[in-house]
């Protein structure tokens, strides 16, 4: 078996074309696969809560102990159509195309599919072929890819809910040590300061605007999404992406006061900005650093 994977390897890295290939194909099925993550998980989330407050508040006193809850998970049930209810046949999930050949509307009822789902599918695809390009068949190229992934879920899931889920933060954080210690990113020592650098520096800001205006500036998921990126990168890192998601921050804000029309009141999440700032870091942070340090004359 070990044998097998060695001569995969070996062809990934002398088949660029078999690689990309694979890494396009496998992304765009883990695409498919991440618009029912940023679905259900919130919902998955919710349904727990209640469940804790209806125990936290002796509810379930009153409620049939002989009735089994319906199973909700990321496999459970199968997905079905929101307006009619059909199932989803696996020739209607095909990543992208079948979106495209059903028109973008659902087979059964033609009710309209969001073009979101096919947007996710690409985006994973997009993203995932560039840290296959800049990195090559490598081990580093496959930590970022599935980084990559989780980073998408948790930009939708914000964007939709204001909420980065420990349940995809946390393990992230866990998987960035363990590259460290295999020697994949940067010494272990130096993923450790970098994640306590990067989660200490939005938990400090944090409670300094908390204590100066009374109100919450941002939430604990985009602490631990910062320690994130300090584990990959190093706490030399942090400053490069705390500057770069609030540029990209104010880019996006203005453009949705503009064309959209929001109130400067409007609370935006600040983890999609974050996940932007962290992942263009992770495939160019340091030729940045470089342009910046040349432009100010170091």
């Amino acid at each position: 078996m070990q044998n097998f994977f060695l001569d995969i390897a070996t062809v990934m890295q002398s088949q660029q074309w078999f690689y990309l290939l694979t890494v396009g194909l496998v992304s765009l099925c883990i695409g498919s696969f991440l618009n029912v993550v940023i679905y259900r998980l919130p919902l998955m989330m919710k349904r727990e809560w209640q469940s804790e407050c209806r125990l936290l508040l002796a509810d379930e006193l009153t409620i049939n102990h002989t009735e089994e809850p319906t199973p909700f998970n990321l496999v459970t049930p199968n997905s079905t159509c929101p307006q009619c209810k059909a199932p989803i046949k696996i020739w209607q999930n095909i990543p992208v195309i079948s979106w495209l050949i059903l028109k973008g509307r659902c087979a059964s009822c033609e009710a309209p599919i969001s073009v979101r789902y096919p947007i996710v599918e690409m985006l994973t695809a997009s993203l995932s072929l560039a840290v296959a390009v800049v990195f090559g068949a490598s081990e580093l190229a496959l930590l970022y890819i599935v980084i990559t992934w989780v980073l998408i879920a948790l930009t939708f899931i914000d964007i939709d809910h204001m909420l980065l889920p420990d349940q995809l933060t946390l393990p992230l954080v866990w998987l960035a040590l363990i590259a460290a210690v295999m020697n994949i990113t940067i010494a272990p020592s130096d993923a450790i300061i970098g994640a306590a650098i990067g989660y200490l520096s939005l938990w400090s800001v944090y409670w300094l605007f908390k204590l100066a205006t009374g109100k919450e500036g941002m939430g604990y998921g985009d602490f631990k999404l910062l320690a994130v990126f300090g584990a990959l990168l190093g706490w030399q890192a942090i400053l490069t992406i705390v500057l770069l998601s609030s540029v990209v921050g104010a880019l996006i804000g203005m453009l949705q006061i503009i064309i959209q029309g929001k109130d400067k009141t409007t609370p935006i999440p600040f983890g999609p900005y974050l996940a932007i700032a962290g992942w263009v870091t992770l495939l160019w942070g340091e030729q940045i650093q470089t342009t910046y340090f040349s432009y100010l004359g170091h």
